[in-house]
Protein backbone atom coordinates (compact mmCIF):
# COMPACT_ATOMS: atom_id res chain seq x y z
CA UNK A 1 0.00 0.00 0.00
CA UNK A 2 1.17 3.82 -1.05
CA UNK A 3 1.97 5.56 2.18
CA UNK A 4 0.12 9.35 1.94
CA UNK A 5 3.68 11.11 0.13
CA UNK A 6 3.02 12.26 -3.23
CA UNK A 7 4.55 9.84 -5.84
CA UNK A 8 5.58 10.94 -9.64
CA UNK A 9 5.33 8.34 -12.31
CA UNK A 10 5.54 8.96 -16.07
CA UNK A 11 3.86 6.81 -18.64
CA UNK A 12 5.39 6.28 -22.24
CA UNK A 13 2.80 4.71 -24.41
CA UNK A 14 3.02 5.06 -27.98
CA UNK A 15 0.31 2.93 -29.62
CA UNK A 16 -4.09 2.60 -28.96
CA UNK A 17 -3.41 -0.78 -27.06
CA UNK A 18 -0.73 0.97 -24.62
CA UNK A 19 -2.62 4.22 -24.25
CA UNK A 20 -5.67 1.77 -22.81
CA UNK A 21 -3.21 -0.76 -20.85
CA UNK A 22 -1.57 2.70 -19.09
CA UNK A 23 -4.74 4.46 -18.26
CA UNK A 24 -6.42 1.57 -16.70
CA UNK A 25 -3.53 0.91 -14.69
CA UNK A 26 -3.16 4.33 -13.86
CA UNK A 27 -6.27 4.17 -12.86
CA UNK A 28 -5.94 1.25 -10.63
CA UNK A 29 -3.10 2.69 -8.70
CA UNK A 30 -5.21 5.96 -8.11
CA UNK A 31 -7.73 3.32 -5.66
CA UNK A 32 -4.29 3.17 -3.55
CA UNK A 33 -2.88 6.47 -3.56
CA UNK A 34 -5.01 9.81 -3.85
CA UNK A 35 -2.02 11.87 -4.35
CA UNK A 36 -0.26 9.98 -7.32
CA UNK A 37 0.87 12.13 -10.08
CA UNK A 38 1.22 10.83 -13.46
CA UNK A 39 3.08 12.22 -16.37
CA UNK A 40 3.80 11.29 -20.13
CA UNK A 41 3.27 10.53 -23.72
CA UNK A 42 -0.27 8.55 -24.63
CA UNK A 43 -3.48 9.32 -26.39
CA UNK A 44 -6.89 10.01 -25.31
CA UNK A 45 -7.54 7.15 -22.88
CA UNK A 46 -5.09 8.33 -20.72
CA UNK A 47 -5.44 11.68 -21.24
CA UNK A 48 -9.23 11.28 -19.84
CA UNK A 49 -8.12 8.85 -17.13
CA UNK A 50 -6.02 11.99 -15.41
CA UNK A 51 -2.75 11.90 -17.18
CA UNK A 52 -0.95 14.68 -17.98
CA UNK A 53 0.85 14.30 -21.65
CA UNK A 54 3.76 16.35 -23.08
CA UNK A 55 2.85 14.29 -26.07
CA UNK A 56 0.36 12.83 -28.12
CA UNK A 57 1.46 9.41 -29.31
CA UNK A 58 -1.37 9.57 -32.04
CA UNK A 59 0.94 11.39 -34.18
CA UNK A 60 3.92 8.37 -34.44
CA UNK A 61 1.20 5.24 -33.85
CA UNK A 62 2.64 3.48 -37.09
CA UNK A 63 4.24 0.57 -37.79
CA UNK A 64 6.71 -0.93 -40.45
CA UNK A 65 10.49 0.08 -41.43
CA UNK A 66 9.01 2.49 -44.57
CA UNK A 67 6.44 4.05 -42.34
CA UNK A 68 8.90 4.58 -39.13
CA UNK A 69 11.29 5.98 -41.71
CA UNK A 70 8.58 8.91 -42.67
CA UNK A 71 8.10 9.58 -39.71
CA UNK A 72 11.61 9.24 -38.22
CA UNK A 73 11.88 13.11 -37.52
CA UNK A 74 8.69 13.13 -35.71
CA UNK A 75 9.67 10.69 -33.83
CA UNK A 76 12.60 11.65 -32.60
CA UNK A 77 10.95 15.11 -31.89
CA UNK A 78 8.43 13.03 -29.51
CA UNK A 79 11.54 11.08 -28.19
CA UNK A 80 13.45 14.58 -27.38
CA UNK A 81 10.39 15.89 -25.30
CA UNK A 82 10.00 12.66 -23.23
CA UNK A 83 13.86 12.60 -22.71
CA UNK A 84 13.38 16.43 -21.36
CA UNK A 85 10.65 15.29 -19.08
CA UNK A 86 12.54 12.56 -17.62
CA UNK A 87 15.31 15.14 -16.66
CA UNK A 88 12.84 17.68 -15.56
CA UNK A 89 10.58 16.06 -13.77
CA UNK A 90 12.64 13.09 -12.45
CA UNK A 91 9.66 10.57 -11.61
CA UNK A 92 9.86 7.80 -9.31
CA UNK A 93 9.51 5.52 -12.02
CA UNK A 94 9.02 5.33 -15.68
CA UNK A 95 6.53 2.64 -16.83
CA UNK A 96 7.24 1.96 -20.80
CA UNK A 97 4.14 0.45 -22.17
CA UNK A 98 5.30 -2.08 -25.44
CA UNK A 99 6.03 0.38 -28.41
CA UNK A 100 9.29 -1.80 -28.02
CA UNK A 101 11.79 0.41 -30.02
CA UNK A 102 11.05 4.17 -28.93
CA UNK A 103 10.52 2.46 -25.39
CA UNK A 104 13.94 0.54 -25.38
CA UNK A 105 15.43 3.76 -26.31
CA UNK A 106 13.90 5.73 -23.51
CA UNK A 107 14.88 3.26 -21.33
CA UNK A 108 18.26 3.47 -21.97
CA UNK A 109 17.97 7.25 -21.48
CA UNK A 110 15.95 6.83 -18.04
CA UNK A 111 18.31 4.22 -16.71
CA UNK A 112 21.79 6.22 -17.60
CA UNK A 113 20.09 8.97 -15.57
CA UNK A 114 18.98 6.99 -12.56
CA UNK A 115 15.39 6.95 -13.40
CA UNK A 116 13.66 3.23 -12.44
CA UNK A 117 12.12 1.58 -15.70
CA UNK A 118 9.21 -0.66 -15.56
CA UNK A 119 8.96 -2.23 -18.88
CA UNK A 120 5.25 -3.29 -19.55
CA UNK A 121 3.92 -5.51 -22.57
CA UNK A 122 7.17 -7.42 -23.51
CA UNK A 123 8.71 -7.16 -27.37
CA UNK A 124 7.90 -10.48 -28.93
CA UNK A 125 11.17 -11.86 -28.54
CA UNK A 126 9.64 -15.55 -28.61
CA UNK A 127 8.89 -14.56 -31.89
CA UNK A 128 12.03 -12.56 -33.97
CA UNK A 129 15.10 -11.04 -32.48
CA UNK A 130 15.78 -13.29 -28.98
CA UNK A 131 19.31 -11.72 -28.68
CA UNK A 132 17.57 -8.41 -27.55
CA UNK A 133 16.60 -10.47 -24.37
CA UNK A 134 19.78 -9.01 -23.01
CA UNK A 135 19.46 -5.92 -24.34
CA UNK A 136 16.67 -4.95 -22.78
CA UNK A 137 17.77 -6.52 -19.35
CA UNK A 138 20.63 -3.96 -19.66
CA UNK A 139 18.30 -0.82 -19.74
CA UNK A 140 15.45 -2.15 -17.26
CA UNK A 141 14.85 -2.66 -13.57
CA UNK A 142 11.60 -5.22 -14.37
CA UNK A 143 10.04 -6.94 -17.62
CA UNK A 144 6.08 -7.17 -16.72
CA UNK A 145 5.14 -10.17 -19.24
CA UNK A 146 1.50 -10.86 -20.22
CA UNK A 147 1.86 -14.08 -21.38
CA UNK A 148 2.82 -16.87 -19.23
CA UNK A 149 5.44 -18.35 -21.93
CA UNK A 150 7.31 -15.14 -22.30
CA UNK A 151 9.05 -15.73 -18.70
CA UNK A 152 11.38 -18.78 -19.64
CA UNK A 153 13.38 -16.33 -22.37
CA UNK A 154 13.99 -13.73 -19.50
CA UNK A 155 14.63 -16.00 -16.94
CA UNK A 156 17.25 -17.75 -18.92
CA UNK A 157 19.11 -14.64 -19.06
CA UNK A 158 18.81 -13.66 -15.70
CA UNK A 159 16.69 -10.35 -16.45
CA UNK A 160 14.12 -9.59 -13.52
CA UNK A 161 11.09 -10.97 -15.25
CA UNK A 162 7.52 -10.85 -13.61
CA UNK A 163 3.88 -12.71 -15.21
CA UNK A 164 1.15 -10.50 -14.62
CA UNK A 165 -1.46 -11.97 -16.81
CA UNK A 166 -3.29 -9.91 -20.41
CA UNK A 167 -5.06 -6.99 -19.82
CA UNK A 168 -7.52 -7.82 -22.02
CA UNK A 169 -9.11 -11.13 -19.66
CA UNK A 170 -10.43 -8.59 -17.42
CA UNK A 171 -11.18 -5.63 -19.67
CA UNK A 172 -12.93 -7.49 -22.61
CA UNK A 173 -16.21 -7.33 -21.01
CA UNK A 174 -19.17 -5.62 -23.23
CA UNK A 175 -21.22 -2.93 -21.31
CA UNK A 176 -24.49 -4.37 -22.31
CA UNK A 177 -26.10 -7.96 -23.26
CA UNK A 178 -25.89 -9.20 -26.76
CA UNK A 179 -29.76 -8.61 -26.97
CA UNK A 180 -29.56 -5.20 -25.75
CA UNK A 181 -26.22 -4.25 -28.06
CA UNK A 182 -27.98 -5.36 -31.69
CA UNK A 183 -31.31 -3.37 -30.13
CA UNK A 184 -29.00 -0.70 -29.77
CA UNK A 185 -27.09 -0.65 -33.33
CA UNK A 186 -30.31 -1.67 -35.01
CA UNK A 187 -29.13 -4.87 -35.78
CA UNK A 188 -31.19 -7.63 -37.38
CA UNK A 189 -30.66 -11.09 -35.23
CA UNK A 190 -31.98 -13.00 -37.54
CA UNK A 191 -29.82 -12.21 -40.84
CA UNK A 192 -25.82 -12.65 -40.50
CA UNK A 193 -23.50 -9.54 -39.22
CA UNK A 194 -20.02 -9.26 -40.30
CA UNK A 195 -17.35 -7.10 -38.19
CA UNK A 196 -14.88 -5.13 -39.83
CA UNK A 197 -12.05 -4.39 -37.29
CA UNK A 198 -9.28 -2.57 -40.01
CA UNK A 199 -7.39 -1.37 -37.04
CA UNK A 200 -6.30 1.35 -34.83
CA UNK A 201 -3.38 3.30 -36.67
CA UNK A 202 -4.08 5.26 -40.08
CA UNK A 203 -1.50 3.19 -41.89
CA UNK A 204 -4.01 0.06 -40.84
CA UNK A 205 -6.50 1.45 -41.71
CA UNK A 206 -5.19 2.82 -45.43
CA UNK A 207 -4.44 -1.05 -46.04
CA UNK A 208 -7.13 -2.93 -45.05
CA UNK A 209 -10.26 -1.23 -44.58
CA UNK A 210 -10.55 -0.62 -48.62
CA UNK A 211 -9.97 -4.60 -49.04
CA UNK A 212 -12.46 -5.16 -46.49
CA UNK A 213 -14.78 -3.14 -48.13
CA UNK A 214 -14.17 -5.21 -51.30
CA UNK A 215 -15.02 -8.65 -49.73
CA UNK A 216 -18.08 -6.66 -48.36
CA UNK A 217 -19.88 -6.02 -51.24
CA UNK A 218 -18.84 -10.18 -52.32
CA UNK A 219 -20.33 -11.28 -49.64
CA UNK A 220 -23.76 -8.89 -49.91
CA UNK A 221 -24.08 -10.22 -53.30
CA UNK A 222 -24.51 -14.20 -51.64
CA UNK A 223 -26.00 -12.77 -49.02
CA UNK A 224 -28.19 -9.54 -49.63
CA UNK A 225 -29.28 -9.18 -46.14
CA UNK A 226 -26.14 -9.24 -44.36
CA UNK A 227 -25.45 -6.54 -42.34
CA UNK A 228 -21.72 -5.24 -41.55
CA UNK A 229 -20.70 -3.12 -38.20
CA UNK A 230 -16.84 -1.35 -37.82
CA UNK A 231 -15.97 -0.45 -33.94
CA UNK A 232 -14.06 2.79 -34.67
CA UNK A 233 -10.78 2.96 -32.72
CA UNK A 234 -10.93 6.51 -30.65
CA UNK A 235 -7.34 7.32 -32.22
CA UNK A 236 -9.13 7.80 -35.52
CA UNK A 237 -10.36 11.16 -37.17
CA UNK A 238 -13.46 10.47 -38.75
CA UNK A 239 -12.70 11.95 -41.98
CA UNK A 240 -10.45 8.81 -42.40
CA UNK A 241 -13.00 6.02 -41.97
CA UNK A 242 -15.49 8.17 -43.69
CA UNK A 243 -13.37 8.67 -46.82
CA UNK A 244 -13.15 4.80 -47.15
CA UNK A 245 -16.98 4.33 -46.64
CA UNK A 246 -18.20 6.86 -48.97
CA UNK A 247 -16.41 4.91 -52.41
CA UNK A 248 -18.85 2.09 -51.40
CA UNK A 249 -22.42 0.87 -51.97
CA UNK A 250 -22.18 -1.08 -48.85
CA UNK A 251 -24.05 -0.07 -45.49
CA UNK A 252 -21.65 0.04 -42.93
CA UNK A 253 -22.90 0.67 -39.40
CA UNK A 254 -20.18 2.60 -36.94
CA UNK A 255 -19.77 2.91 -33.86
CA UNK A 256 -17.08 4.51 -31.38
CA UNK A 257 -16.15 3.43 -27.96
CA UNK A 258 -17.94 -0.02 -27.62
CA UNK A 259 -15.83 -2.26 -29.03
CA UNK A 260 -16.81 -5.49 -27.59
CA UNK A 261 -20.54 -4.60 -27.58
CA UNK A 262 -19.87 -4.64 -31.66
CA UNK A 263 -17.86 -7.65 -31.80
CA UNK A 264 -20.24 -9.88 -29.39
CA UNK A 265 -22.96 -9.00 -32.19
CA UNK A 266 -21.37 -10.59 -35.04
CA UNK A 267 -21.32 -13.92 -36.69
CA UNK A 268 -18.19 -13.74 -38.03
CA UNK A 269 -15.29 -10.80 -37.99
CA UNK A 270 -12.68 -9.84 -40.44
CA UNK A 271 -10.00 -8.33 -38.65
CA UNK A 272 -6.21 -7.07 -38.65
CA UNK A 273 -3.56 -8.82 -36.59
CA UNK A 274 -2.83 -7.84 -33.04
CA UNK A 275 -4.44 -7.12 -29.76
CA UNK A 276 -7.97 -7.15 -31.45
CA UNK A 277 -7.52 -10.73 -32.42
CA UNK A 278 -7.12 -11.28 -29.01
CA UNK A 279 -10.30 -9.37 -27.95
CA UNK A 280 -12.43 -11.31 -30.53
CA UNK A 281 -11.02 -14.37 -29.41
CA UNK A 282 -11.89 -13.62 -25.72
CA UNK A 283 -15.51 -13.10 -26.97
CA UNK A 284 -15.57 -16.18 -28.63
CA UNK A 285 -16.19 -14.66 -31.94
CA UNK A 286 -14.89 -16.87 -35.03
CA UNK A 287 -12.48 -14.80 -37.15
CA UNK A 288 -10.10 -14.25 -40.12
CA UNK A 289 -7.27 -12.28 -39.81
CA UNK A 290 -5.91 -10.10 -42.85
CA UNK A 291 -2.58 -8.49 -42.56
CA UNK A 292 -0.39 -6.09 -45.09
CA UNK A 293 2.50 -4.34 -44.78
CA UNK A 294 4.39 -2.39 -47.22
CA UNK A 295 6.58 -4.78 -49.20
CA UNK A 296 10.11 -3.74 -48.07
CA UNK A 297 9.02 -3.84 -44.40
CA UNK A 298 7.10 -7.49 -44.98
CA UNK A 299 10.64 -8.89 -46.59
CA UNK A 300 12.26 -7.81 -43.98
CA UNK A 301 10.34 -9.43 -41.16
CA UNK A 302 10.06 -12.53 -42.95
CA UNK A 303 13.66 -12.98 -42.76
CA UNK A 304 13.50 -11.80 -39.18
CA UNK A 305 10.68 -13.42 -37.73
CA UNK A 306 10.72 -17.52 -36.75
CA UNK A 307 7.13 -17.92 -35.03
CA UNK A 308 4.97 -20.32 -37.17
CA UNK A 309 2.02 -18.04 -36.97
CA UNK A 310 1.22 -13.99 -36.71
CA UNK A 311 -2.12 -14.63 -34.90
CA UNK A 312 -2.34 -14.24 -31.22
CA UNK A 313 -5.05 -16.98 -30.87
CA UNK A 314 -3.18 -19.63 -33.04
CA UNK A 315 0.34 -18.59 -31.30
CA UNK A 316 -1.13 -19.27 -28.06
CA UNK A 317 -2.81 -22.56 -29.43
CA UNK A 318 -0.23 -23.59 -31.04
CA UNK A 319 -1.79 -24.63 -34.34
CA UNK A 320 -4.19 -22.88 -36.51
CA UNK A 321 -7.21 -21.88 -34.91
CA UNK A 322 -8.42 -19.07 -37.02
CA UNK A 323 -7.44 -18.11 -40.50
CA UNK A 324 -4.31 -16.18 -41.47
CA UNK A 325 -4.11 -13.87 -45.35
CA UNK A 326 -0.93 -12.98 -45.16
CA UNK A 327 0.17 -9.97 -47.63
CA UNK A 328 -0.67 -11.34 -51.21
CA UNK A 329 -2.85 -13.67 -49.61
CA UNK A 330 -4.94 -10.57 -48.07
CA UNK A 331 -7.26 -10.39 -50.77
CA UNK A 332 -10.59 -9.17 -50.94
CA UNK A 333 -11.87 -12.71 -52.42
CA UNK A 334 -10.30 -14.62 -49.96
CA UNK A 335 -11.55 -12.70 -46.95
CA UNK A 336 -14.85 -13.19 -48.21
CA UNK A 337 -14.31 -16.82 -48.95
CA UNK A 338 -13.48 -17.39 -45.26
CA UNK A 339 -16.23 -15.46 -43.82
CA UNK A 340 -18.70 -17.00 -46.43
CA UNK A 341 -16.93 -20.65 -44.68
CA UNK A 342 -17.95 -19.56 -41.55
CA UNK A 343 -21.51 -18.20 -42.03
CA UNK A 344 -22.28 -21.24 -43.62
CA UNK A 345 -20.41 -24.18 -42.15
CA UNK A 346 -21.71 -24.92 -38.83
CA UNK A 347 -19.56 -27.77 -37.63
CA UNK A 348 -16.49 -25.47 -38.84
CA UNK A 349 -17.93 -22.64 -36.58
CA UNK A 350 -18.75 -24.44 -33.58
CA UNK A 351 -14.65 -25.92 -33.63
CA UNK A 352 -13.58 -22.55 -34.11
CA UNK A 353 -15.56 -21.49 -31.00
CA UNK A 354 -14.34 -24.96 -28.69
CA UNK A 355 -10.57 -23.92 -29.96
CA UNK A 356 -11.26 -20.01 -28.99
CA UNK A 357 -12.42 -21.36 -25.51
CA UNK A 358 -9.16 -22.89 -24.83
CA UNK A 359 -7.23 -20.15 -25.93
CA UNK A 360 -9.45 -18.15 -22.82
CA UNK A 361 -8.39 -20.89 -20.74
CA UNK A 362 -4.56 -20.47 -21.36
CA UNK A 363 -4.78 -16.47 -20.96
CA UNK A 364 -5.74 -17.63 -17.18
CA UNK A 365 -7.67 -16.31 -14.64
CA UNK A 366 -7.42 -12.32 -15.49
CA UNK A 367 -5.93 -9.67 -12.40
CA UNK A 368 -3.95 -7.89 -14.47
CA UNK A 369 -4.53 -4.75 -14.11
CA UNK A 370 -4.27 -5.41 -10.12
CA UNK A 371 -0.89 -7.73 -10.12
CA UNK A 372 0.67 -4.69 -12.25
CA UNK A 373 -0.19 -1.87 -9.58
CA UNK A 374 1.21 -4.66 -6.72
CA UNK A 375 4.19 -4.75 -8.92
CA UNK A 376 4.59 -0.44 -9.29
CA UNK A 377 3.91 -0.44 -5.40
CA UNK A 378 6.80 -2.97 -4.66
CA UNK A 379 8.97 -1.46 -7.16
CA UNK A 380 8.96 2.08 -5.64
CA UNK A 381 8.69 0.92 -1.99
CA UNK A 382 6.71 4.04 -0.59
Amino acid sequence: MFSNSSVKICFSAGESSGDSHAANLYLELKKHHSKLNAIGMGGAKMSEAGISLCYDSSQIAVIGVIEVVKQYFEIRRALKKMQDLLLNERPDLLICVDYKEFNYQLAKFAKKNGIKVLFYVSPQVWAWRKNRVKKYGEVIDMMAVIFPFETPYYEAENVPVRYVGHPSVDKVVPKFTKSEALKNFALNPDTPIVGLVAGSRPNEIKRLLPVMLEAAQKLKNDFPTIQFILPQADSLPDSLIHNYLNRTNVNVTVIKNQPYDVMQCCNAIMTCSGTATLEIALLGIPMVICYRLNYLTYFLGRMLIKTRFIGLPNIIFGEVVVRELIQNDATAENLATEIKRLLTDSEATQNCRADLEIVREKLGLGGGIQNMAMLVQEMIKI
